[in-house]
């Protein structure tokens, strides 16, 4: 079974890391800042967190693409504020909230997101606004998964690099914390780390 290594961004955090174990069965975790010493030769994908140190992890940019260009997968959260690697762009913002420019919109069908409602993205506990307030734009060529407001602003996309390897953009909060829900998005964490993984 493939692994996907998840980057805690808990600096020195060591054993204090908080356990993932339990969303799949198929994740590591390091804290984020041994990225530095680590063989991602084991390892099928990187999973980064929306507070992920951008600064340093541009600083391994080419340890990275090797790893895409090997035919890993890559997958993000949150808004990129320095695009570590070429097929990212900053973050663009939401113009202004309202409930119809919060409103998530199902653009493609994907493994990750099979049987999740887009209303249950939308919305979390009553109030809008949570999955994402804008977009990373995607490079030509991506598949978009989800748009927001009216506008269908791509929070969500899916690139498959022509040299090899794949990444997965999610514009918004981790989508980690989607965990145990009691909705249809409880299938988006053992669904994420089973497609990264390539299970399916």
């Amino acid at each position: 079974m493939g692994i996907c290594l998840f980057l805690n961004p808990i600096k020195g955090a060591g054993d204090d890391l908080p356990d993932v174990s339990g969303y799949a069965t198929n994740i590591a975790q390091i804290d984020h800042y041994d990225l530095v010493d680590t063989d991602l030769a084991p390892y099928a994908a990187l999973m980064l967190p929306a507070h992920l140190d951008q600064r340093f992890f541009g600083t391994m940019t080419g340890k990275v693409e090797d790893f895409l260009d090997g035919g890993g997968t890559l997958v993000f959260n949150g808004h990129v504020a320095w695009p570590m690697l070429p097929e990212f762009n900053t973050f663009v913002p939401l113009e202004r909230s309202s409930l119809e420019n919060l409103t998530i919109h199902r653009l493609c069908d994907h493994p990750v997101f099979d049987g999740v409602d887009p209303d249950h993205l939308t919305f979390r506990r009553g109030v809008a606004g949570f999955y994402a307030r804008g977009c990373n734009p995607p490079p030509q060529g991506a598949i978009a998964l989800h748009g927001v407001g009216p506008d269908h602003l791509p929070c969500d996309w899916v690139y498959d690099r022509p040299k090899g390897g794949r990444i997965l953009m999610h514009a918004g909060n981790d989508l980690w914390m989607y965990a145990g829900s009691t909705d249809t998005t409880a299938r988006i964490v053992p669904q994420l780390c089973n497609w990264a993984a390539g299970l399916n």
